[in-house]
């Protein structure tokens, strides 16, 4: 398993989460912690090295528990890393999630004044995620990153977030997740039909060539840097009620209902892509993994009578579309969940309690994967000559969004689109690789 210029992707110094399948279904745990003492810090890494899981072994997705850890900016400071090498990380990981909220559009309530503490305050150093295949492997994985902490006073827990997968395999929308996540050149995952380009390894992990041939930026000294990645970690709370209400209040019955959402999502609830089912949901194809993501959009729907262009999906991935520059430089690795309860299904009344996504990207570059996504793709609709149009599921809209359904003869407009997603918190986070926890780990030795 090699690169384009025959570089072996070191998949035993890669954490799992990069690219390894989680198990389904499966339960989880984001810890959050502060480093009060940089030798307690160091200390922890040079543990954590010995429990993190690599993707060196990614092919066995019913791995029953899974343990990686990620550090923010000031989670480096607080180890005591260098300068110059604190430096050397990009600009966006250096600023952090909160300072750049107006380039994600965390605005309004999404603002970083509304975020549940200790988001964006510089108290989130370390996390930690655990992932099982159920409650007793999640209890064995909880105990290791017990241990790993213990007798370690200088190293505190500030946060902790649960999460699951639904029983159904959908989101706390209703949707099929997961869905067409890149193929990895060198990972050893097969690419499935309509997976388009297999992507080369630097666009997702440090110290080898990207799609532009290039190497990417990597942080300094290479100790640190070769293997690593960064991730995008994001607690979005899901107003679902009021997403249900809207589609009651625009169409004439369920029937209509379930196909307006599948032209604002751009599937169906089975994970049926509109594209290959354009009347129907069909939950066969949705299940099937050789056929849910086997479609084009310029071949068989350019001007979105099918799929609107202005739709989730589409805007996303807009695979084969016409659009201003390279589709395969702006991809990224998805690793979204599920918290807090399901809403009962025919609700149309908030209950109150806190439900959505933990949203999690990976990617070697911040700025032009996850970043550009966010603002261009989701929020802006001149790349799909929609003009201002923002994602109607998860933009920044206001209650004076409008969401264009392309039809024959007269089109339809949506109006007084509101939002269906708040942000509650986020950091960026830096993935080091199993060479780099033991680098950290000897700072100052």
């Amino acid at each position: 398993m090699t690169t384009a210029e025959g570089s072996p992707l070191q998949l035993d110094e890669i954490q799992g989460i990069v690219l390894r399948d989680r198990p389904s279904p499966y339960v989880g745990t984001y810890l959050l912690l502060r480093v009060d003492d940089p030798v307690a810090g160091r200390q922890m890494m040079g543990r954590l090295a010995e429990l993190v899981d690599t993707a060196a072994n990614w092919w066995q997705p019913t791995l029953p528990a899974l343990l990686n850890v990620g550090l923010t900016y000031q989670g480096l400071e607080a180890l005591e890393v260098s300068q110059a090498s604190l430096s050397s990380f990009p600009e966006e990981f250096r600023q952090g999630m909160a300072a750049r909220a107006e380039t994600l559009f965390d605005t309004g309530d999404s603002a970083p004044a509304h975020w549940e503490p200790p988001f964006g305050t510089g108290q989130v150093h370390i996390m930690l995620s655990l992932l099982a295949a159920d409650q007793e492997s999640l209890a064995v994985v909880l105990e290791r990153a017990r241990q790993a902490r213990a007798q370690l006073p200088g190293v505190q827990v500030v946060y902790r977030q649960d999460f699951y997968q639904l029983s159904t395999g959908r989101t706390s929308f209703g949707y099929k997740d997961g869905i067409g996540n890149p193929t990895i050149e060198g990972s050893g995952a097969a690419s499935p039909p309509g997976d388009g380009t297999v992507l080369k390894a630097g666009e997702f992990v440090l110290g080898y060539p990207d799609q532009t041939g290039n190497l990417p930026p990597m942080p300094e000294p290479a100790e640190l840097g070769r293997n690593g990645t960064f991730v995008a970690w994001r607690k979005l709370h899901t107003r679902v009620a009021a997403f249900r209400k809207y589609l009651h209040d625009n169409a004439a019955g369920p029937d209509e209902e379930a196909l307006l959402a599948a032209k604002i999502v751009g599937r169906w609830q089975s994970g049926s892509p509109l594209t290959l089912a354009p009347e129907h949901d069909d939950p066969a194809l949705g299940a099937d993994d050789r056929r849910n993501n086997d479609f084009r959009y310029q071949e068989a729907d350019p001007e979105g009578h099918i799929c609107p262009r202005g739709a989730h999906a589409r805007r996303c991935n807009p695979r084969d579309s016409e659009i201003i520059g390279d589709v395969h430089l702006h991809r990224m690795i998805r690793r979204g969940t599920n918290y807090g309860p399901r809403l009962p299904t025919g609700i149309l009344d908030d209950d109150g309690a806190d439900r959505g996504i933990v949203f999690v990207f990976i990617g070697a570059h911040l700025g032009r994967q996850f970043e550009f996504v966010k603002s261009q793709w989701l929020n802006d609709g001149n790349f799909a000559g929609l003009d201002r149009e923002k994602d109607l599921l998860t933009g920044a809209n206001d209650g004076t969004g409008i969401f264009t359904i392309p039809q024959r003869p007269i089109r339809r407009r949506l109006h007084g689109v509101e939002r269906f997603v708040i942000t509650r918190g986020g950091e960026y986070f830096f993935l080091p690789s199993i060479g780099a926890l033991r680098w950290l780990a000897g700072l100052g030795a």
